[in-house]
């Protein structure tokens, strides 16, 4: 199948799931609000939102999402009990839309961009920007990198992940922590898959499948938690707790 050329992006939807993240969550929304500034510099006709999706949270997440919403118009919270990361991005997709569509009156999806990461990260000031470039560009969807905190992964599991990960160009690899995506081919693939690992690949596999065009790129590389204690089944700390078992012990002095 193909698609033709794109309209230019008018507006930016931005969805983060969080789950008992009061320790990184205000760190990740600084970030965004950063990106968002950046955004409204580099590109000031086009509208940017964030949607935090506080999903079964029993620590401080939702007060300190509240605090962000109380003191800036673009940040949004949606309280659910869904206990899926999937099921938690595909909520805060459907927000957004119906935001953008009563405050326009209409819903031109092919122009909204739908950029999802998590709770647990920070992206890099130019992180809507440049993604807005790829999608103005042809890109329906845009696959960025991520990067294990040095500062809470121990040295030798991370070298063996960027031994696994190098950072480039094209690359192989699909994190919901860094990914993009225009808001057509969001619904015309079916959405997240309601699962509460591994929905990031689904959607990806299936916008392939459909042959919208998939970029990869390293230039808007965020930093995600280098815990060990997965947040989700068979999620990113799972894997470096994984990583860190198949690593020969430590010779003893």
């Amino acid at each position: 199948m193909t698609h033709p050329q794109q309209p230019s992006i008018r507006n930016v939807a931005v969805v983060i799931p969080a789950h008992n993240e009061e320790q990184r969550l205000g760190g990740a929304l600084a970030g965004l609000r950063t990106a968002l500034d950046a955004l409204g510099r580099e590109h000031p006709g086009v509208g940017a939102s964030v949607t935090v999706v506080l999903d079964n949270c029993t620590d401080g997440s939702a007060a300190i999402s509240a605090a962000f919403g109380a003191n800036d118009p673009r940040f949004h919270n949606v309280t659910v009990k869904l206990r899926s990361t999937g099921a938690s991005r595909d909520c805060g997709v459907k927000e957004a839309l119906n935001r953008l569509q009563l405050q326009n009156g209409e819903r031109a999806e092919a122009t909204v961009w739908l950029a999802n990461t998590d709770a647990d990260s920070t992206v890099p000031g130019h992180w809507l920007v440049r993604q807005v470039d790829l999608a103005n560009a042809g890109a329906d969807a845009v696959l960025g990198s991520v990067e294990p905190d040095p500062t809470d992964v121990d040295p030798v599991v991370l070298g063996r992940w960027l031994e696994l990960h190098p950072f480039r160009e094209d690359h192989s690899h699909i994190y919901g922590a860094n990914l993009g995506i225009r808001a057509s081919a969001y619904l015309a693939a079916g959405g997240f898959p309601l699962l509460r690992s591994h929905e990031d690949r689904g959607l990806v596999e299936r916008l392939r499948r459909q042959g919208f065009m998939v970029t990869s790129t390293d230039t808007i590389r965020v930093v995600t938690s280098g815990r060990t204690h997965s947040r989700a089944p068979e999620g990113f700390g799972s894997y470096l707790r994984a990583l860190g078992a198949e690593l020969p012990a430590p010779a003893s002095g």
